[in-house]
């Protein structure tokens, strides 16, 4: 996919090529009425690691750039953005789509939470289905002009995850980790994957990295010592920095809050840094 890719495959010339190195599979056109600039997603190959507050974080970053910003929200069993925006209005739809609903700062948002009855309903689909939703989540979604869409990914590396790299035109994806060497090793199943579905790798952030000493300061790594630059060096990715254990964090992600989160440490500067650089 070209670099200049405007996410609409009629009338490209490239097109053709393309859909030969995705498998034979044409990319599926977004909603007419929308125009998305880069779509990120962010993945691991594994649950637990913050690959939601990630993509959440990396959404406000850019915002406060001053980017138009979305956030598909594709863990279609286990959907928490809504959550931690503090959105409970539900998606409207209208005769051209679906309307993502938005934060207070303007973040927009697609998640199945936002079409449930009851957001603590169980969604026991299986895998196709999971894969239709979220594809309907990019082409029939109206998300309007976006700077970025940051898609939230599921676990693992199975159906929702290959449907999405084949079907949605994702310029890079975000890789996640967190400092044990068991979830540093599965992060390399993702990192395999993207490769193989030549889907550019922006980087890696490691979560839950360390705690900081209230008394004196120093960093404390309850998780064990940091594998970032390792884990980067091993497969040729770009470090995007590591993302502390913060009791603001949990607090605001837990009221709703997080666009409050002060960001003025400038722990999410390498990744800001490198959304910079796509624009």
């Amino acid at each position: 996919m070209s670099s200049e890719c405007n996410h609409n495959c009629e009338g490209c010339s490239g097109s053709a090529s393309c859909i030969e190195k995705n498998g034979g599979i044409p990319k599926d056109p977004f909603n007419p009425k929308s125009s998305v600039k880069k779509v990120i997603a962010v993945v691991s190959g594994k649950g637990g690691v913050g690959k939601s507050l990630i993509t959440s974080l990396s959404a406000i970053a850019a915002n406060r750039m001053g980017y138009t910003v979305g956030i598909l929200d594709a863990d279609i069993t286990g959907p928490s953005i809504p959550r931690i925006f503090g959105i409970q209005n539900k998606a409207q739809g209208t005769e051209d789509g679906m309307l993502p609903q938005e934060t207070e700062n303007g973040i927009r948002i697609m998640s199945v939470n936002l079409i449930l009855e009851n957001e603590s309903d169980p969604v026991a689909w299986r895998g196709p289905i999971l894969s239709s939703v979220v594809r309907q989540f990019w082409n029939e979604v109206i998300w309007g002009d976006l700077d970025f869409l940051f898609i939230d990914m599921p676990p693992g590396t199975s159906d929702v995850m290959l449907t999405t790299f084949q079907s949605i035109p994702v310029d890079y994806s975000i890789m996640v980790t967190s400092p044990q060497e068991l979830v540093s090793m599965i992060v390399g199943k993702a990192v395999n994957m993207a490769n193989q579905m030549d889907v550019p790798i922006l980087g890696l952030v490691e979560n839950m990295s360390y705690i900081v000493c209230p008394d004196c300061g120093k960093k404390i790594p309850i998780f064990g010592e940091s594998r970032l630059n390792q884990v980067c060096s091993e497969y040729g990715i770009l470090p995007l920095g590591s993302i502390p254990m913060l009791n603001e964090l949990a607090s605001l992600t837990d009221k709703g809050s997080l666009e409050e989160i002060n960001l003025e440490s400038g722990f999410l500067d390498p990744i800001a840094s490198a959304l910079k650089k796509l624009i």
